[in-house]
């Protein structure tokens, strides 16, 4: 599919549902290798299937082009390894609840219409309702295990600015693939030191390359071609569909049953998207500028 501003929204949503299915198979894979072992999998397949794919070209890059590849690197980076271990520490619902602050906030604070701003109070309902955080004892969770969904929600919204300026400042997704190489580099040494506590087996590499597709390869490529046409308030509001698909995927591939209040925040989410689709597929709408008020590419 070719991205422009009206297809844009389609390449969000698939790579929504592609990250969903990919996390729920990934809760069948930290607890066998750990967090930063599943990262490390997941990124270094990633990285070997993208550059063997793309090849990307490495002469001629600017310095600002070097540095915008090696901090979106680090970010993916750092972003997947604070979601591993919230999910070492919380329940999935809790932790992609506490994560998605980020990239709501981000999308509250670069809102400029009174009706964006109801989309986003109403993903803010829907995100509660469907990860069942009402549900839980909040004084019974672990706080490492928030701290470390709160800096996944950080790095998530630093995600969103980094991969739209490394959009704008790379052909295709060569910069996507430069950046999974700089961020395999980072987390190795990590997971690494716990690779002889491994159990090997070709299911554990299979498992890896199901989960390094459909979490890395296709979703990033996904959203960094969309956000080319996006603005970063837009897209941080169609990824409050992340923990609805989350509910979906939870159905299909471990046979989690959502209750009436989940569903509840389904509809929810699914209506504040579809708020942010309609603006988007208008015949006058036009891409925003790649700065989006500074944030973007410069």
């Amino acid at each position: 599919m070719r991205a422009d501003p009206r297809t844009a929204p389609l390449l969000v949503l698939g790579g929504v549902v592609s990250v969903q299915f990919g996390a729920a198979l990934a809760t069948t894979l930290i607890p066998r290798i750990g967090a930063t072992g599943s990262v490390t999998l997941r990124l270094a397949i990633s990285c070997v299937l993208l550059l063997l794919l793309v090849r990307p070209s490495v002469r001629g890059r600017s310095r600002a082009e070097w540095g915008t590849v090696v901090a979106f690197g680090l970010t993916l980076a750092a972003m997947n390894t604070a979601f591993y271990s919230s999910l070492a520490h919380l329940p999935i619902g809790v932790a992609v609840t506490v994560e998605f602050l980020g990239p709501l906030t981000l999308a509250a604070v670069r809102s400029r219409r009174a009706l964006d701003l109801v989309a986003v109070l109403a993903a803010a309902g829907g995100v509660v309702l469907v990860s069942g955080a009402l549900d839980a004892s909040w004084s019974t969770l672990d706080r490492v295990g928030i701290g470390w969904g709160l800096l996944a929600g950080v790095l998530w919204a630093m995600y969103i600015v980094l991969s739209q300026r490394t959009g704008s400042s790379f052909d295709g997704v060569d910069g996507l693939a430069l950046a999974l190489l700089v961020s395999t580099v980072a987390v190795a040494p990590f997971g690494l030191a716990s690779a002889g506590s491994w159990s090997w087996s070709w299911s554990l590499v299979a498992t890896g390359v199901g989960i390094a597709v459909l979490s890395s390869v296709l979703p990033y490529s996904l959203e960094l071609m969309a956000l080319r046409h996006l603005s970063q308030r837009v897209f941080g509001v169609l990824l409050s569909l992340e923990p609805a698909v989350a509910a979906v995927a939870g159905l299909v591939v471990l046979g989690q049953v959502l209750g009436g209040s989940q569903l509840a925040g389904l509809l929810l989410v699914v209506a504040a998207s579809m708020i942010v689709l309609g603006s988007q597929v208008r015949p006058s709408s036009s891409p925003p500028p790649s700065g989006d008020g500074g944030l973007g590419a410069g």
